[in-house]
């Protein structure tokens, strides 16, 4: 069949007004969506789920202390990059109840030794940092320029937390999401510290 087009200017017409007598998509709470992609360009997310094993016996989750982190409990790392933004999502189930951690993203891959996984990734890096001298500096040592995901277990040892920076990480320098034994120090001369490395995910950032 051929289509004139006088009818195809038509059906396009017809196309339009449907179009704009659906109005703009609305969210739950009755707001005007903006997470379109031509409003917010967005990557799909990237998503990490692993299960911890002891060292030797597994690359994409290990523990180092089976009292905090338990053999088989389990690790969801979500990273989404939004116009220039980078947001990443912790989930955590198995882990010790009750119990503060400290968590940030590092350079290097886990390994069999704690110290594997290198130092924290930081957008600026600091030029007094050295090899086995991590930044202690606020300046750089903050979670504007690391991303830190520290959080609380509940009673059944889950824990869910989500960090946003204002920037994208560099390719192939950021590879692990480190677990540790307290809440990150702020002050000068510590800060960024937070405690032995308990535990490590390998995440491709």
């Amino acid at each position: 069949m051929r289509i004139t087009p006088t009818a195809a200017g038509l059906a396009l017409t017809a196309l339009l007004a449907t179009g704009c007598a659906q109005g703009t998509p609305s969210t739950n709470d009755g707001s005007a969506a903006t997470d379109s992609p031509a409003a917010q360009p967005t990557t799909a997310p990237s998503v990490t789920a692993s299960t911890f094993l002891p060292p030797g016996q597994g690359a994409g989750a290990v523990t180092y202390d089976e009292t905090a982190v338990p053999e088989g409990a389990t690790a969801d790392v979500q990273v989404r990059v939004q116009e220039g933004s980078t947001f990443v999502q912790f989930t955590g189930t198995g882990l010790e109840a009750d119990r503060d951690f400290g968590a940030h993203v590092h350079t290097d891959r886990c390994g069999d030794d704690p110290g594997d996984a290198g130092p924290h990734y930081q957008n600026e890096a600091d030029p007094e940092a050295a090899e086995g001298e991590p930044s202690s500096d606020p300046e750089y040592a903050n979670p504007e320029n690391e991303v830190w995901l520290d959080m609380t277990t509940d009673d059944s040892g889950n824990a869910f937390v989500t960090a946003t920076v204002d920037w994208e990480f560099r390719e192939g320098e950021a590879q692990s999401l480190v677990l540790h034994d307290e809440h990150t120090a702020t002050h000068e001369g510590h800060a960024g510290s937070a405690g032995d490395r308990l535990a490590c995910v390998t995440v491709e950032f």
